[in-house]
């Protein structure tokens, strides 16, 4: 990650979610912004197999909006927790019930339990520079 841009932002949303107030807003915060729809159905992510993720790979900060109740997107956030840098900020977007139903997957990760506000994303940005920094 040291000859990539700084700050690069993974926005992990479903396809036709609705992820552009955050994309939006991060990048007028300055940061570049890589939009992930995750794998289409029948298909692996790369994440999981061999090949890995360029899009991972370019990541400061991730927040991830999949479904934690599909197998496959709850092992996607777990590489995420398993592969990047410890001070790399992790926001996971779930619903009340969710964030207890995975309470144990979701302990090493920050979680939003609504849609993300204008100061939600400005203190994920910060903690983006502030690894930035780190690095």
């Amino acid at each position: 990650m040291d000859d990539l841009p700084e700050g690069v932002v993974l926005l992990d949303v479903p396809p036709g979610a609705d992820g552009e107030f955050d994309r939006a807003e991060l990048e007028r915060l300055g940061h570049p912004v890589h939009v992930c729809h995750g794998p289409p159905l029948g298909t692996v992510c790369p994440l999981l197999d061999e090949r890995g993720c360029p899009l991972f790979s370019q990541a400061h900060g991730i927040v991830f909006k999949l479904d934690l109740r599909r197998s496959h997107h709850r092992a996607i956030l777990r590489r995420y927790q398993e592969l990047a840098r410890p001070d790399v900020p992790i926001r996971v977007l779930v619903s009340v019930a969710d964030a207890e139903r995975y309470a144990g997957l979701l302990r090493d990760a920050e979680v939003w339990t609504h849609e993300p506000t204008v100061a939600d994303l400005d203190g994920f940005a910060a903690r983006v520079e502030a690894a930035d920094r780190q690095e």
